[in-house]
């Protein structure tokens, strides 16, 4: 066995104001799983950009299999036997597996070349695809298992796994490190990245830990538990989360009642006889996989879709389903989407200027309709400050920063404004532990002030350390809610893949 697969050797990559990997050196054992940890910002992304040669780094080397990596280009990458499994999707929702397959070779291969591969392919690590079906009717899981068969037919002896659970349900997660387990056996290597600390305990046989573009540890998984690694990645130990239900009122806060509303649109799901109720102080969780409603009930309950077929949306007794944004702002409700640059943020703006995007009444952001450049610049800086935000200052552009430092500034902002209702999509999606909990943490402290939390999300580990109701959403219908303290998670999972049983 070659113990030095893949190193990095003294690997440095420097952006203005900020260097985002410093003289890295670790290696990585062939036909193992070794997990690249570390805080948004840490520099994981960087570097995995410069083994994939999307990057060039500024010095240092990285040898695989025995030479040095001389490449400046993915489709380089995949031919030296180097392939990436993205975060994000990127198939073409409105073409089949089989369109979307072919797209992604590099080499001309005829359709029965291709049958023949996929059907190896599928036997051998238990993933199998219907050649048929558009992209746009399958789960995430199903739609995960497109882009590892993609890499697979390019016949990789590393590949790279980014936050590949993170719209998964348990039993496709399972289903995942089956293939993954095969894919080892069989003498690949993966380098595998993620925010769940779990996982890489029970997946990984080494850890490689990040913090502000270094490497700080890297070992053996055998001996090492959750906890500890929270630890080394932070510098610092983390505080058990607690909720507790003695703060929640017996009043209404938001009531949904009866909500449909049909898009006949392909791309969108249909929502159909929607109700839920949530009190003062409570936190109401909304779980589901990507694709099932949860996007479509969030832009009905900010109020940037007030066309619903029927149904009414009451807060604090008044109806407000016709209500656009800024007149459900003015009423003191919050909302944080999930698309953080784009959406909750404008990329191209400072963090001061994004301030200005959650305008609240008496936020003395203005006077007479002149801005206060200097109040403005202060309350960022004092978001910055709360919810440590690594960022060169309030003055840096939204795009500067690492998808967690910019979930932790948006949250923050609309957090500031203390409001009686919040309403957040996947808090901590792609977040470090670090972020995670100090935004865990964040709502937690809200709800026990008495604001209301509405939140949507694919992790049911989240949902269950930090909301007290949850209900799951599966192809436009809402489940009964179910208490949090008393819930089996077993039962979640398999309602968020729509079986009851």
């Amino acid at each position: 066995m070659n113990k030095h697969f893949v190193e990095f050797n003294k690997v440095t990559k420097e952006f203005p104001r900020v260097i985002a990997n410093d003289d890295v050196s670790f290696s990585i054992k062939k036909s193992s799983v070794h997990a690249l940890l570390g805080e948004n910002g840490a520099g994981k992304s960087t570097l995995v950009k410069v083994l994939y040669g999307l990057l060039a780094p500024d010095s240092g080397s990285i040898s695989f299999n025995g030479n040095i990596l001389n490449i400046s280009s993915p489709s380089e990458a995949r031919a030296t036997g180097i392939g990436m499994v993205f975060q994000h999707f990127s198939l073409f929702e409105s073409l089949t597996v089989r369109d979307n397959l072919i797209l992604g070779i590099d080499k001309n291969i005829s359709y029965n070349d291709l049958k023949n591969q996929l059907q190896d392919i599928s036997s051998k690590y238990n993933l199998p695809l219907d050649l048929d079906a558009p992209i746009t009717s399958l789960s995430a899981g199903e739609k995960q298992r497109v882009e590892i068969v993609r890499i697979l037919l390019q016949d990789p002896q590393l590949l790279i796994m980014d936050e590949p659970t993170s719209v998964l349900t348990p039993q496709e997660v399972k289903n995942l490190f089956v293939t993954l387990n095969a894919l080892v056996d069989e003498g690949r290597t993966i380098l595998y990245i993620t925010h769940k600390l779990e996982e890489v305990i029970t997946l990984c046989d080494e850890v490689t830990i990040m913090r502000s573009g270094k490497v700080i540890d890297s070992c053996s998984t055998e001996n090492q538990t959750a906890k500890s690694l929270a630890t080394k990645m932070l510098g610092e130990k983390l505080e058990e989360l607690k909720t507790d239900y003695s703060h929640i009122k017996n009043t209404k806060s938001l009531s949904a009642k009866n909500i449909s509303c049909s898009f006949n649109d392909p791309f969108f799901t249909d929502l159909k006889d929607i109700s839920f109720e949530v009190n003062v102080g409570e936190i109401y969780g909304i779980a589901g996989v990507a694709g099932n409603g949860q996007s479509e009930l969030m832009d009905i309950l900010v109020g940037e879709n007030t066309l619903i077929d029927s149904g009414e949306l009451i807060f604090n007794n008044i109806n407000i389903e016709s209500f656009n944004p800024q007149k459900r702002r003015d009423l003191s409700i919050a909302f944080v989407p999930e698309n953080r640059l784009g959406h909750s943020a404008v990329p191209e703006l400072t963090l001061s200027e994004n301030i200005l995007l959650s305008q609240f009444p008496k936020n003395k952001f203005s006077k007479n309709g002149i801005l206060n450049h200097n109040f403005i610049d202060n309350h960022a800086k004092k978001v910055i400050d709360t919810f440590n935000v690594v960022t060169p200052g309030s003055d840096a552009k939204a795009s500067s920063l690492s998808g967690g430092n910019l979930q932790k500034f948006v949250i923050g902002r609309e957090i500031s404004s203390k409001p009686k209702l919040l309403i957040i999509s996947h808090p901590t999606w792609g977040i470090d532990a670090g972020a995670e909990h100090a935004i865990r943490e964040s709502l937690i402290e809200l709800s026990q002030n008495g604001t209301s939390i509405i939140v949507l999300s694919q992790d049911l580990d989240e949902l269950i350390e930090i909301t007290h109701r949850i209900s799951v959403i599966f192809e436009g219908k809402l489940s009964e809610p179910f208490n949090t303290k008393d819930v089996d998670i077993t039962k979640l999972g398999l309602l968020m893949g729509g079986k009851n049983e």
